[in-house]
């Protein structure tokens, strides 16, 4: 296997330089049709008000998002200054993270020394944590294998005025989210179930949270005949992965699942090459969860959290599950197979049925499960469902908070009918194409029974095909903040 060449270790420091000449860029935010922030105040004077005639001459504009890099010309301080545009309305956390992420990636075209970023006065406090992760994930890119990697990063990002406490907690932040799009990112034959069940033993190792794998040989002593049954066509077998952080005294564990198909062919239902060429994504739930779990015990909550990701590769064999299977799950319950590339629900039926049995006080599973939840939201919008009102509004709280994008699709009992079998107890398509990602939390409702759950389907912000000025196409890490916010509150 080919082995990565793409390194985003990058040394940050909140100390500013003694020696003004070290920084080779400053980059300072600038409020729409405002005054000049004292960092650019300071560099105006020395200047001889060089930014001031700027400003007037429409030349420097603080619109939202807009970026202008300019030569410092005085004898003393950094070489360049990156101006960064604020906008008009109030700052939040969603722009604390993209609009330092984004200056960040506009620098990675070349070798930078020291880089500092003086957002301390013009962003609250409460948002520097993530003005550190925005800068952290900017440096972070999809091409993982490229002789030469495409972004150079530099040798410091400096957070003059930000806390230590702030720093380290953004650092967290900022490697989880990194960590869970680093997993997306790579190619199908570098993660694979046991590959990637051995990199969270890995990333555990020596930390307060505890790791269990189960084989194909415990998945069939435990009675996971669904996960089973989606890997049988591959001769890569399946795992279930279980990672422990239980450091809240006797509290009922909140218990997160995720889906992990490292690679979705459609099985017998097999996907024409399009739609195949990035189903290394449809792991994505599980690579999520991994990167909440990575913050949680890195930040040592307080708390019962434990991770759960079902593992399996959906490939084609003589060996593969077919359509008009009768799957008996670990619940019990039984699914006729009608359409092998509805697998990601067939997969959580048995992990969530390992949820319920850890007695939690909420389940919350995420997975790229339906193309029907991009038709219906779009390709930047979490589509959730749930069976307890109030445990969605907790977390649409803290998406809100985050500026990460959910919105509530309904769960009436009338879909219900959709996913009944004639032969068995449920089938795992509905009925046609209308409604699809309801009738799939419909089949996955049936494994929770009365359990507060919501379930998040992620398939179009998990993965993007164009970049943003703030993010490399790829993997998002979509809704680490937010279940990190959550779990917290």
């Amino acid at each position: 296997m080919p082995e990565s060449n793409f390194d985003v270790s990058v040394n940050l420091t909140v100390e500013p330089t003694d020696q003004a000449t070290s920084v080779d860029v400053l980059i300072v935010g600038l409020r729409h049709q405002d005054s000049l922030s004292p960092s650019l105040g300071e560099l105006d004077q020395l200047g001889g008000g060089w930014l001031t005639r700027l400003l007037e001459s429409g030349q420097l504009r603080g619109k939202r998002g807009e970026l202008t890099m300019l030569g410092v010309p005085t004898d003393s301080g950094p070489q360049m200054l990156l101006v960064v545009g604020l906008g008009e309305s109030e700052l939040s956390r969603l722009d604390a993270f993209e609009l330092s992420a984004a200056a960040i990636r506009s620098l990675l075209d070349r070798p930078r020394g020291r880089v500092e970023v003086r957002f301390a006065d013009t962003f609250a406090s409460e948002h520097h944590d993530v003005v550190v992760a925005g800068a952290l994930t900017a440096c972070e890119g999809q091409a993982l294998y490229r002789s030469e990697p495409s972004l150079k990063l530099p040798a410091e990002i400096a957070f003059p005025g930000v806390s230590q406490k702030q720093l380290d907690r953004g650092r967290v932040i900022g490697e989880s989210i990194n960590h869970a799009r680093r997993m997306v990112n790579e190619p199908p034959a570098v993660l694979y179930p046991a590959s990637f069940a051995q990199s969270v033993l890995d990333l555990f190792a020596d930390t307060e949270t505890s790791v269990e794998v189960w084989d194909e040989n415990r998945l069939a002593e435990e009675g996971c005949r669904a996960i089973l049954a989606v890997g049988a066509g591959s001769s890569r077998p399946p795992r279930l992965v279980m990672m422990s952080h239980l450091c809240g005294g006797d509290e009922p564990p909140i218990v997160l699942v995720g889906k992990g198909v490292t690679f979705d062919s459609g099985g017998l239902s097999l996907k024409p090459s399009d739609a195949m060429i990035d189903m290394k994504c449809d792991m994505a739930g599980a690579a999520t969860v991994v990167g909440v779990m990575n913050a949680i015990s890195c930040l040592g909550l307080k708390r019962n959290v434990i991770g759960l990701c079902g593992l399996a590769e959906n490939m084609v064999s003589g060996t593969s599950y077919k359509l008009g299977d009768v799957i008996k799950t670990r619940s019990g319950k039984t699914i006729e197979i009608l359409n092998t590339d509805a697998e990601g629900r067939v997969v959580l039926a048995d992990t969530l049925d390992v949820a319920k049995g850890l007695q939690p006080q909420a389940i919350v599973d995420l997975a790229t499960l339906t193309g029907a939840c991009m038709v219906a939201l779009g390709r930047d919008v979490v589509g959730a469902m749930t069976n307890d009102s109030n445990l969605l509004e907790q977390i649409e709280s803290a998406a809100t908070c985050e500026g990460e994008l959910l919105w509530e699709l309904p769960m009436f009992r009338h879909y219900d009918d959709q996913v009944k079998s004639k032969v068995a107890d449920i089938k795992n398509i509905g009925d046609g194409r209308w409604g699809g990602a309801i009738t799939a939390a419909k089949f996955l409702e049936n494994f929770v029974d009365e359990l507060p759950w919501v379930h998040l389907d992620i398939a179009g912000p998990a993965f993007a095909d164009q970049p943003k000025p703030y993010r490399d196409a790829g993997a998002t890490g979509v809704m680490v903040r937010t279940l990190l916010r959550w779990i917290e509150s």
